[in-house]
């Protein structure tokens, strides 16, 4: 039997474990440290549901308070688009 490998050769703390900085408009939400980029994301939902921001019709679609909207630059956007519109504001 062959024996199977056990690493890919990747090194750990890549992808969405790489801390990255948010935008200073993101920051009002997710705080200005470096963090996860799947932190960010939970941050945010965080901020969404606090302030009540889903769609109440269509659980999928957040409507943006004046902080989203500086982030997304539009007053609505579903939750599939949201990671896109994060992205921008990480570097």
């Amino acid at each position: 039997m062959a024996k199977a490998s056990s690493g890919t050769g990747r090194k750990a703390g890549g992808g969405l474990a790489r801390p990255v900085t948010p935008s200073s408009d993101l920051a009002a939400i997710v705080g200005s440290n470096p963090l996860p980029r799947s932190e960010v994301v939970s941050k945010v939902w965080d901020h969404i549901r606090k302030n009540n921001l889903q769609n109440p019709n269509n659980k999928r679609e957040i409507l943006a308070d004046d902080k989203l909207k500086k982030v997304f630059g539009t007053d609505k956007c579903t939750m599939f688009e949201m990671n896109k519109h994060l992205s921008k504001h990480l570097s």
